[in-house]
Formats: structure tokens, sequence, C-alpha cells
């Protein structure tokens, strides 16, 4: 019989890991939740003790059983650790942040574990760095958490994991844990496979192509810096959806291909017809999908103008324009900063509603900014 207290706020949460997730979630809880005692468990002293240091909670010394047990451990040991945790706390709900849910509900399943205590549970949040000393307690805040129920859970354990979500801020979503594994192998694994494949291209590229590179090439590349062996790990528990979307991104790439080929080879007496339609559906079809993205906290998207403006690279240039930015009675909606090569200065683009956009260029070339038209 499972008590009331397994969907009721846990007293003691244990932490199994203490990198980027894990460090996050419990000083997320620290902060948010009165009374809660973290307890923290990691494979390697150090980044136990820097977890415990950084104020995330105490050491596990095996004095306390947990209400609630968190693993965010690599994706290649997740469902071993989630096994080892079911059974060494079997009052306990267990949950984990794997990147990847249908390997390890499968684990489980296979082992005869525990499976209605165990829900499965992804932050969709992180950062380019890892460890703990990149942790946040507010990392999740406005950030999805998927939960991926099965019919063997108890609902009181759902409601258990549920809370945890919401209780750092998170936006919870409900998938299937195949829903989950399809939805990030297009959202999440296929963007960091192209945008590493796009920066590999750089590692020979001539300086000077380089030199000259701009914002665009920044934007695609910009996850590209993630940790390759976590990255692995990721890719190979995820490996048949990543392939899928793999697989039809590689027919789109054929179909610029043979266009690109046709035109490239075009002649007056025998035009390549029909090539430059199809790569005009190719861009097309990228905007139309990047249309669909949420807006700003996960609404419809909204269009957005531009008021580009520049800035010297100085110490509060930026708190000015932003100081007169709001002087003006205009929001800010989103931004971008490129720097100019070679120049000490830079290119703010400021994204505000469309109606505010005049109003907000007058304001700030009265307050001697430079706008570019």
């Amino acid at each position: 019989m499972i008590s009331d207290a397994a969907s009721a706020r846990p007293e003691v949460v244990r932490v199994v890991g203490t990198g980027l997730l894990g460090t996050s979630v419990a000083l997320g809880l620290s902060s948010r939740v009165d009374g809660v005692r973290i307890v923290l468990s990691d494979p390697s002293p150090t980044s136990l003790a820097l977890a415990r240091d950084l104020g995330a909670g105490e050491i596990d010394r095996g004095e306390v059983e947990p209400d609630l047990v968190v693993v965010a451990c690599p994706p290649d040991v997740a469902a071993q650790v989630v096994l080892s945790e079911l059974a060494r706390h079997p009052r306990a709900t267990v949950t984990d942040v794997a990147s990847v849910k249908a390997s390890v509900l499968d684990a489980v399943l296979a082992a005869g574990g525990d499976a209605a205590r165990y829900v499965g549970g992804h932050p969709m949040a992180g950062r380019e760095r890892s460890g703990a000393v990149a942790a946040r307690g507010d990392l999740f805040l406005g950030r999805p958490w998927v939960i991926c129920p099965t019919p063997k859970n108890d609902p009181r354990r759902v409601d258990a994991v549920r809370g945890l979500a919401s209780a750092l801020g998170a936006t919870v979503v409900t998938m299937s844990a195949a829903e989950h594994d399809d939805a990030v192998a297009l959202i999440s694994h296929t963007p960091q496979v192209m945008a590493s494949l796009v920066a590999g291209r750089l590692q020979h590229a001539p300086d000077a192509a380089v030199a000259i590179a701009g914002q665009g090439l920044r934007d695609v590349t910009r996850i590209a810096g993630s940790d390759p062996t976590l990255w692995a790990q990721i890719l190979a528990a995820n490996a048949g959806p990543v392939a899928a979307v793999l697989r039809a991104v590689r027919d789109d790439l054929d179909g610029v291909l043979n266009a690109l080929d046709a035109l490239a080879v075009e002649q007056d007496a025998a035009p390549a017809r029909g090539a430059r339609a199809d790569i005009a559906r190719a861009v097309a079809a990228g905007r139309s999908g990047r249309e669909r993205l949420p807006g700003k906290h996960g609404t419809r998207p909204t269009a957005f103008a531009s008021v580009t403006v520049a800035i010297p690279d100085e110490p509060g240039a930026l708190a000015r324009l932003f100081a007169d930015t709001g002087d003006a009675g205009v929001n800010i909606e989103e931004l971008t900063l490129e720097h100019a090569p070679g120049r000490a200065v830079g290119l703010v683009d400021l994204s505000v509603l469309p109606a505010a956009r005049e109003d907000l260029e007058r304001a700030l070339a009265e307050h001697g900014w430079q706008i570019v038209g």
C-alpha cells in the first residue's frame, strides 16, 4: 500500500549525480521549497564536495530515507542507477533527467524493477558549460519539463514528479517515452549533429574565410561547442529516431545538391529548368517550419520589428542603450549582438513590437545612438 506521502511535498530528496542538472535541481529546491532536505550522492568525491560547498545540499550519509530520488547521471548509466535506486529505496518515488527515455524505461521493465515507482522525466534546459560550477537554481524556470508516465505508474508517483518540476518553475509536458524520444531526435539531437557538422567544416578553412564569418554562422554553430563524450552517449541511446530524421534531412539535401549541380553546368542553350524553384522551395520550407516555433513564454509566434543600433565596445554602453529604450517606454522582446570584425563596435539588433519601431528609432537617435537602417 502506497502512502499518501508519495505525492505530497517531499521532506527528503536524494539527488544522484552532481553535474549541471543534478546540482541545479538541488539548488532550485533548496531555494524554492521551504523545509526540504537535500542529500547528495556522486561517485566523484570532488564533484560531490563542490556541489555541497555551492549550497546544493548535504552529502548523503545514509542516515535518512528519501521520499523522492532524482537520478541525474550520464545517459549510458542512467538505467543502471535508476534500477539501483529503486532497489535501495523501496518507498521512494524515483525519477531521472536523462535526455532519452525509452531505453531507461525498457531497462526497468526488463529487469523487473518497480515500474510503479519509476517516472521518467526530462527538463528541456541546459547550458554549453557543464559541471556543478555551471549549475543555477533558476535553470528550469519557464522551461518545459517532459514527464513520461506509464500505465504501470501509481498516479501519486506521477504527481510527485510533476510537483518536483513545478516547484522548480518548469512547465510540465506529458508524453510517452517513445513520443519524447522521437520529439527530441528532431528538435534537439539532430540540430546538435547539424551544428557539429557545419562547424567541423571550419577546421581546415582558410584563415581569411573564417575571419569574415558573421552572425549567421555563429547562430548555426552555437551548440557545436558541446561535450563530445556526452553527445556520443545521447546519440547512441537515441540512435534509431535520430537516424530517421537525418535520413529525411539527407533526402532534402540531395534535392538541393541536384539543383546546385544543374545550375553549376547551366548553359544558355540548356537552362537548368526548375533548379531555382527547388532551392526556393527548400528555403521556404525552412522559413515555414521556423514560424511554428513557440514565441515568448510559449505563446504563438509574434512578428517583431527590428531596430539595429551601432554600439561602442566599452563598459556601460549596453546599460545606456537599455536605459534609453526603457525611457522611451518600449519593451525589448528579443535581442542579438554582433561584433564588427576589426572594429571596437558592435551591432545590437533589438526586436520590438512593430507599432513601437518608429518611436524607438526616433528616441534613440535623439539620445545620440546611430541607427543602422
